[in-house]
């Protein structure tokens, strides 16, 4: 079993910043790719930013320049620090991982969720 726990969404005016932080936990062998995922209201979930397990990065484009993911591989956590808010990054944001978990003397892929926290930028 593996959890994901997000913390750090909240409400914050157009310009501004937040950092979102995800923890995985549980029977962890290994953790591949850390995404951070969005989904506003009457919207489908989009992929925000990902990081693989060496450190390459990819972005969706509207957030290129004014957000970073990083990842502390010792913590099993992945970071999103977000600049310049503007009022359509309003979504709730989601942690997804893709990790390898011990399971009855073995391992196994699984993919992983985290609850969402929200982010609500006003204008």
């Amino acid at each position: 079993q593996v959890q994901l726990v997000e913390s750090g969404g909240g409400l914050v005016q157009a310009g501004g910043s937040l950092r979102l932080s995800c923890t995985a936990s549980g029977s962890i062998s290994s953790i591949n790719d850390m995404s951070w995922y969005h989904q506003a209201p009457g919207k489908q979930r989009e992929l925000v930013a990902k990081i693989a397990s060496g450190g390459s990065t990819n972005y969706a484009y509207s957030v290129k320049g004014r957000f970073t993911i990083s990842r502390d591989n010792a913590k099993n956590t992945v970071y999103l620090q977000m600049n310049s808010l503007k009022p359509e990054d309003t979504a709730v944001y989601y942690c997804n991982a893709v990790v390898w978990s011990y399971e009855s003397g073995g391992r196994r892929l699984l993919e992983v969720w985290g609850q969402g926290t929200l982010v609500t930028v006003s204008a």
